[in-house]
């Protein structure tokens, strides 16, 4: 189960004195548990699997653009911190797919669900988002929805 291997890959880290892991290892549980708490309030379980690992993609997502605003502003060492934490993050994540993936599924999902105009793109991208939780990037794969359904 995820959950356990970040709680396990945090004592290695520990036990290695890794600040860099510790630190973003935190921060994942960390939002992790705001995520369980919120659900708990609402009456649900705690969040399952598939959306842990949306968070941590979307975790990466923000990461990214950070990157982009520090090297714009000159801030390498910022920007490297971050390149940092994506690393950890994505060792959690399953092998992501390659763009020609990504875009042969939309071309068949699209097919397959009868979409044909950029009003479905809400059905397809809820389709991917269930079948492909973790596996893909959904900004990526939004953009090609997007141009398959004009």
């Amino acid at each position: 189960m995820l959950r356990n291997s970040l709680n396990d890959t945090l004592k290695d880290a520990m036990r290695n004195k890794d600040k860099q892991a510790i630190s973003t290892l935190r921060l994942i549980l960390a939002a992790l548990k705001d995520r369980d708490i919120a659900a708990r309030g609402e009456g649900h379980d705690p969040i399952g699997e598939d959306d842990v690992l949306e968070m941590l993609q979307k975790m990466i997502r923000q990461r990214r653009d950070s990157i982009e605003m520090y090297e714009k502003a000159g801030r390498t060492e910022l920007a490297e911190r971050e390149q940092s934490e994506i690393g950890i993050i994505e060792g959690f994540l399953p092998k992501q797919m390659s763009e020609e993936e990504v875009e042969q599924i939309v071309v068949d999902l699209i097919a397959e669900l009868g979409a044909d105009s950029i009003k479905d793109m809400g059905k397809v991208m809820g389709a991917l988002k269930g079948k492909y939780a973790g596996k893909m990037d959904f900004g990526k794969a939004s953009a090609v929805v997007k141009t398959k359904l004009v």
